[in-house]
């Protein structure tokens, strides 16, 4: 089988029983048996015995147990084989069974010690222990019988029936059943390993008369035995794949997987291998990997750019019965620069008229690519220079097309035709497709320039002219000219475009074209003019041509100079013989370049004692002093005439009159001062009545605002309605708390009871008074001050206040609030008087309160928490 099976070194005793069990697969690791047998019986040892051991003492049953035949201990080289795949067989020793063991005299028994010479051993009984086989139960079995899967035996079992098996664990009771006196274990149902592949279970002897328990609970392994039920699968198919076209024989296209739920571990079950239904002879396939590869060289895309390539994969490695699945793989070959352009024809002919606009497209030329994307795109250029000088070709990269233009305007009167050498070129190339190259095309455009009408030519581009100003009307300013580009030279015509520029100031001659002026100018006014002349053919007149004209006005010296000064000039008191009070310049609407300013005195009136004039020969003049010290109290202002000339052809000049001020100057003798003080002057005002002015003011806003705050305060006004507990005029509701008794304020009824008050005529305030007495009622005599009425007399002045307001006709029924310290007869309480509260010896009764009126919901309410407090 290609290696050496391993072989199993395993020390027998004579009572021992083994467990075999056949391992998955030939290729398995020892490390599984390893792991199984340390699992269930604990370690177990390699050993390099030859491999012709005898196998006399053993002997195998058709379950596949091996017996032991002959007493004694052995090493021996176990293998098994069979028809559909090589098994290695594992064995397994547990130790245990009855008696003692006979070992090799050069070693001592597991768990046992080598006593000293001289010592009697001591016999003692060997542990009990589980004797089983390593379970397995082959999956989708459908026997109308139930699976037999194993037997469990414990060596304290003696065939007498006196022990019980019992099983714990998965599916224990439903999946696995036991019988419980012989131990063997069966499965009830169909199993299926690619939903669970093994199942944990326990085992327990116990003795069916005590039902106590003979061994320990032990822990195994039931695995389900795989079996090929499942076909392999391409659960992401079908398959999409590129590769370049003129790909090399072997070029990797794609790999493909298939997947395969049976067990890898076991058998060839998921052993898959892969071959294509469909695709030959440009494709194959690594039967192993699922390597796709390309068969055939130098595919051509443009040949065929789609292939379908049918993968199938089959298990078992492909035997017979194995079990297949299939998928599509699209496979696409990808673009490579492996054909050049090329045009369709040598020579090609373009149409041009000559009127066709400077960089503005003429015509399109293209060649033809087989190839896709980059690999098709065409840079082309003109490579005569003739042609380059006139048009220009551009690369449309989308269309991959050659865009002409033109560079420089065509007539067809100097030249009829021009001939382009036009190449194109990829851009993009691939050394390995050298060979097939050159990757570029030339032909040949031959372009003919049409005859069209033109509009007529100006000489030139623009002109400019120019005309001195208070010119004659009609002074001729300049002239253009213009022609017929045709070979007719056709005879032209010129007007002015008044609706650009928007002035008549000028007219041209429509046969010569000569400017005119229709009015006079003045460059004061106006310097330049801006003129479109337009000309056209006289047969044709839809035919227009524009040139601008500027025209500019040259000066004449036509207006004198003036002295440029606004203000007043500044004298100080303090002022000092050639001293300079002020320097002085000229302004000149005419152009300065007719020459510069002179300024003097006027030569026909007398000599000025108190100033001068300096001509500074600079444009500017300076006014000096000529006598020490002014005075603004004797002569406040000075007047000084002054001449100014230009140099002008003719020379003009102009005399201005200065006004000159005499103001007392600060200590630094600064001009502000002298400044503020002239406008006071001028305003007519002096420094005092200025001061007065400003201190009226203050004091009317003063009044003013203290008016506001006056009537703001005035403004403030008391409530027209009384809150509820101000009904009585002796009830006084206070911010703080305190005061009581001691509070003086509040309503004194001594007033009430005074005699000079009583008699006193008092009118209702919301009535007109009319000093009429009433007639009913009324008390006479004389009245100490300190007379106290008694209760009688205080109701006879109500009474008597009673009648007077309801006898009095004279005014409209006014209705208001009559407030009085004496409710009258009508009341309940009978008087609400305060002298009048301690005259009962008897405790008041204040629960009828409530029902006197809603001035009294207040006293009512106060009243009861009182006397809630009394009764706590």
């Amino acid at each position: 089988m290609g290696e050496k099976d391993p072989t199993l070194s395993i020390p027998l005793r004579s009572n021992a029983s083994l467990s075999v069990s056949a391992s998955e697969t030939r290729t398995r690791k020892m490390g599984t048996c390893d792991r199984l047998c340390q699992r269930n019986h604990g370690p177990w040892q390699n050993s390099s015995d030859p491999p012709d051991q005898d196998l006399a003492p053993f002997s195998a049953t058709p379950r596949g147990t091996l017996a032991l035949k002959r007493p004694g201990s052995a090493t021996m080289r176990i293998t098994a084989s069979s028809c559909l795949c090589p098994l290695l067989v594992c064995l397994c020793v547990v130790r245990g069974g009855h008696g003692t063991g006979h070992h090799s005299p050069s070693k001592v028994p597991r768990n046992q010690t080598k006593l000293p010479d001289g010592e009697k051993e001591v016999h003692h009984r060997p542990k009990r222990g589980w004797i089983w086989n390593q379970f397995f139960v082959l999956e989708e079995h459908f026997g109308p019988d139930p699976q037999y899967v194993g037997k469990l035996h414990s060596n304290s079992d003696k065939g007498d029936g006196s022990v019980r098996y019992l099983l714990s664990g998965e599916g224990a009771g439903t999946i696995f059943i036991i019988d419980e006196v012989t131990g063997d274990i069966q499965a009830t149902k169909s199993l299926d390993r690619e939903k669970k592949a093994h199942y944990v279970l326990h085992a327990q002897a116990i003795d069916r008369h005590s039902n106590k328990a003979l061994e320990p609970e032990s822990e195994f392994i039931i695995k389900v035995q795989d079996v090929n039920d499942n076909a392999p699968k391409f659960p992401d198919g079908p398959f999409v794949a590129t590769v370049p076209e003129m790909s090399n024989i072997g070029t990797s296209v794609f790999q493909i997987t298939a997947t395969d739920a049976d067990d890898p571990t076991y058998g060839n079950s998921a052993r898959v291998v892969y071959s294509i239904l469909q695709g030959q002879p440009y494709f194959s396939i690594d039967p192993k990997t699922g390597v796709i590869r390309t068969a055939l060289g130098n595919m051509d895309r443009e040949a065929r750019e789609q292939y379908s390539v049918v993968i199938q994969a089959k298990d078992m490695a492909g035997q017979v019965g194995g079990l297949s699945g299939s998928t599509t793989v699209n496979v696409t070959l990808t673009d490579v620069n492996d054909n050049p352009p090329k045009f369709a024809q040598k020579n090609y002919q373009l149409y041009v008229p000559e009127s066709a606009q400077v960089g503005k497209a003429v015509g399109k030329i293209k060649a033809n690519d087989e190839d896709l994307g980059v690999n098709a795109e065409i840079a082309y250029s003109i490579t005569n220079a003739e042609g380059a000088a006139i048009f220009s070709i551009t690369s449309d990269r989308d269309k991959r097309e050659g865009v002409i233009s033109l560079k420089k305007p065509l007539n067809f009167e100097k030249k009829k035709a021009y001939t382009l050498h036009i190449e194109g070129v990829n851009t993009h190339l691939d050394p390995r497709f050298s060979h097939l190259g050159p990757f570029k095309d030339h032909t040949t455009l031959k372009i003919i320039v049409g005859d069209v009408d033109e509009a007529p030519v100006f000489s030139m581009d623009y002109y400019i002219m120019d005309v001195y100003e208070n010119a004659e009307v009609g002074a001729e300013v300049g002239a253009v000219t213009a022609r017929d580009p045709d070979s007719t030279n056709s005879p032209v015509r010129y007007f002015i475009d008044h609706s650009i520029n928007g002035d008549s100031n000028f007219n041209i001659n429509a046969a010569t074209g000569v400017i005119t002026t229709t009015r006079t100018l003045d460059r004061e006014e106006t310097a330049w003019y801006n003129v479109t002349v337009v000309t056209s053919e006289v047969d044709n007149p839809s035919l227009l041509s524009h040139v601008p004209v500027t025209v500019q006005v040259l000066d004449v010296n036509d207006n004198p100079p003036e002295v440029a000064i606004d203000d007043e000039v500044i004298v100080c008191e303090s002022s000092r013989p050639n001293q300079v009070i002020q320097t002085i310049r000229a302004a000149d609407k005419d152009d300065f370049a007719n020459g510069r300013f002179s300024f003097t005195l006027p030569s026909d009136l007398p000599v000025n004692p108190n100033f001068t004039l300096k001509d500074n020969e600079d444009n500017s003049a300076s006014i000096v002093a000529r006598k020490r010290r002014f005075s603004s109290a004797s002569q406040e202002l000075y007047r000084l005439a002054v001449v100014v000339s230009d140099g002008g052809e003719p020379e003009l000049s102009s005399t201005s009159t200065l006004t000159l001020r005499v103001c007392a100057c600060g200590q630094g003798k600064h001009a502000r001062t002298c400044q503020a003080q002239a406008f006071l002057s001028a305003a007519g005002l002096s420094t005092g009545a200025l001061i007065a002015i400003l201190l009226c003011i203050v004091i009317l806003l003063a009044i003013v605002v203290l008016f506001i705050n006056l009537r703001s305060k005035k403004a403030k006004k008391e409530p027209l309605v009384m809150s509820e507990e101000d009904v009585r005029e002796n009830v006084v509701t206070y911010d703080d708390e305190g005061g009581g008794e001691e509070d003086t304020e509040a309503f004194d009824i001594v007033a009430l009871r005074n005699p000079a008050g009583a008699e006193e005529n008092k009118h209702r305030r919301d009535v007109r008074p009319d000093g009429r007495r009433a007639a009913a009622g009324g008390c006479h005599g004389s009245w100490s001050p300190s007379h106290v009425l008694d209760d009688a007399d205080v109701q006879a002045i109500i009474r008597r206040r009673l009648v007077d307001a309801d006898l009095d006709t004279s005014v409209p029924p006014y209705d208001s609030l009559q407030t009085y310290a004496y409710e009258g007869r009508g009341s309940a309480t009978g008087s609400v008087s305060s002298l009048d509260s301690a005259d009962g010896l008897s405790e008041p009764d204040y629960n009828d309160v409530d029902d006197w009126g809603p001035e009294f919901h207040k006293l009512a309410e106060l009243i009861g928490e009182v006397e809630l407090e009394a009764r706590a």
